[in-house]
């Protein structure tokens, strides 16, 4: 059984081989790398350790521009767990970044009610924990 303590934690993500070099960029740059296929030229945000287009394991890390659009996005009214009873009612969105991936996250500094699609928005980076900065977004 879970503690009260452990359930207050709003869990973390865990960098791995894969994607460390993602984490390090927005702890420590504030910026969103993408890994771009110097083999086909695929620009994927999901990190792997191959190009999901042709298979080629030569990626490379480049700056995104942290611009995007709102493609989806859903406002959540009920907490999944006690640790976000706090930030109810906040937006989950599915932001298409100018690079071309698509990638979820919450938006911040603005009233979830007011999320439209296709609004610009710009990535805002938030610590999280000590070694631990994540990806949100705010209206351009």
């Amino acid at each position: 059984m879970i503690s009260m303590e452990e359930a207050m934690k709003k869990p973390l993500p865990t960098p791995d081989g894969d994607s460390a070099a993602f984490w390090k960029g927005l702890h420590t740059e504030g910026k969103l790398l993408l890994q771009h296929c110097r083999k086909c030229g695929h620009i994927q945000y999901y990190q792997q350790g191959y190009c999901r287009q042709c298979g080629a394991e030569d990626l490379e890390h480049r700056p995104a521009s942290g611009r995007g659009k709102v493609y989806s996005f859903s406002v959540v009214y009920r907490a999944p767990g006690p640790a976000f009873k706090g930030d109810t009612p906040y937006a989950v969105v599915l932001v298409q970044l100018d690079e071309g991936p698509r990638m979820i996250s919450s938006m911040v500094d603005c009233d979830p009610e007011k999320v439209a699609f296709d609004m610009p928005v710009q990535l805002v980076c938030r610590k999280a924990a000590d070694d631990i900065t994540l990806p949100f977004f705010k209206p351009l």
